[in-house]
């Protein structure tokens, strides 16, 4: 079991929104804030340029520069979060101190942290009614990440959409080829943002900063919300499924959840704060909200195209382009689920080959990750994008009496396992979900 240092390390004093500017001219957000003294800055540009002269853009980036704040307040997690000039409603002051207890809810555990003392301060806002945004229905975007979720996602809306595109989110200059080669069969037209982050961040251990997991999908989440509106476009929808919800760990009766900018709980919070906003458009929801990841990977397992293609595996997105991997590790705690959630609906042989010869389940030196993953074990379930205990468990169920997978070592070695949940619940939808109908599939139309 992971053990992490008991000494809570000194906080900062106070945290400070210093503004916003919108360059037009070269299609950028930029951001600075203030931590005690130390300047920040982040720049976000959106290539495809838009119209920057709409009321909504500026509400769109008013609602990036909130959230974004994350990745430099946990330098030091000061407990005054000061807006300086920038006034806030009722609902995104709620909003925000959630976004930074639930979302650095794992950051705070991993460093001993209590950040139950943080104020958030600064004027009120009063608005008179919600920003219209000018877009076409029919037109959603899809942020896209190149993994199983976000690929079943577009095979889902494309049939339902006259004008879908992906949305991806690269540093400037540097491309993921995770991404963009499941983008490329997918064939689908591209939007993209450039976000550079603060330079010192890449350098927080050496500047002796806190450091730790933020939400960072709630930040691309406005991020894309923003490329919405600039490209006028209805929905921004998401591929966060039902598990993503279940909490990580629990510590003194209190849930902490790696995935919490994933969650419905945040989903549900933002469109909150959008539709006081924006009003109705554009929408943003998760599609697979009320789907597993076993339903998820029994749709991915009909896609064979995208087979040799995809990649969830984290080593794939390291920010040095020099340890980047063009391939699975299949090691991980990643690479292990992936391997076990699709291995009732894929055969052996092709998931033999998309590990390039190393698939997780043949290798029984990854069983105790596979144990954590099933809840067999005293370590917790990883600090990772992964399903939960039910799923695993019934993936393995389901894959054991596969003929292909007789000779896993893995799975053998996995022996019975206590209780048989059923497949079926977990097969079916189920679970809150705010897909509206002219986008759901026909799972949710029975």
């Amino acid at each position: 079991m992971t053990v992490f240092p008991r000494s809570a390390p000194r906080r900062g004093e106070s945290f400070r929104y210093v503004g916003y500017d919108i360059d037009a001219s070269r299609h950028r957000l930029m951001c600075r804030y203030r931590l005690d003294g130390r300047e920040f800055r982040e720049d976000v540009t959106f290539p495809g340029g838009g119209d920057w002269t709409a009321p909504a853009v500026a509400e769109a980036a008013r609602l990036v520069f909130l959230l974004a704040a994350v990745s430099y307040y946990k330098s030091a997690a000061p407990p005054v979060i000061d807006l300086g000039d920038i006034a806030v409603t009722d609902a995104e002051r709620a909003f925000l101190r959630e976004f930074y207890l639930e979302g650095l809810g794992e950051f705070a555990h991993r460093n001993n942290l209590d950040l139950s003392d943080v104020r958030i301060v600064g004027p009120r806002l009063e608005r008179s009614g919600p920003v219209a945004v000018n877009c076409d229905e029919g037109r959603p975007l899809l942020p896209f990440g190149g993994g199983v979720d976000s690929i079943v996602s577009v095979e889902l809306v494309r049939p339902l959409a006259k004008d879908p595109a992906l949305f991806v989110v690269n540093r400037p200059g540097d491309r993921f080829d995770a991404i963009e080669r499941p983008a490329r069969v997918a064939g689908l037209p591209v939007v993209r943002a450039e976000r550079l982050i603060d330079s010192q961040v890449l350098r927080s251990t050496e500047l002796g900063f806190l450091n730790g997991h933020v939400p960072v999908t709630g930040i691309l989440s406005a991020i894309a919300v923003m490329a919405a509106v600039l490209d006028g476009r209805d929905a921004v929808v998401m591929s966060n499924e039902w598990s993503a919800s279940v909490g990580t760990v629990e510590v003194d009766g209190r849930s902490i959840n790696h995935q919490y900018s994933k969650s419905e709980a945040f989903e549900n919070a933002f469109r909150v704060v959008l539709a006081e906003t924006f009003g109705e458009r554009p929408e943003y929801f998760s599609l697979l909200r009320p789907f597993t990841e076993l339903w998820i990977a029994r749709r991915f397992a009909a896609l064979p195209r995208y087979f040799d293609h995809f990649r969830s595996c984290n080593r794939a997105f390291h920010i040095d382009p020099a340890r980047r991997l063009d391939r699975w590790c299949g090691q991980c705690d990643k690479c292990c689920f992936i391997d076990l959630i699709l291995s009732p609906f894929v055969d052996e042989s092709t998931l033999r080959r998309v590990f390039d010869g190393h698939e997780p389940l043949a290798d029984i030196r990854l069983l105790d990750r596979f144990r954590a993953l099933l809840g067999l074990s005293a370590d917790s379930k990883p600090w990772e994008c992964v399903g939960d205990v039910t799923e695993c468990r019934v993936a393995t169920l389901l894959a054991t009496p596969r003929g292909d997978r007789a000779g896993s070592p893995v799975l053998s070695a996995l022996g019975p396992l206590p209780g048989e949940p059923a497949s079926e619940d977990l097969l079916a939808p189920h679970g809150r979900h705010f897909v509206p109908d002219r986008y759901a599939p026909d799972d949710l139309l029975v």
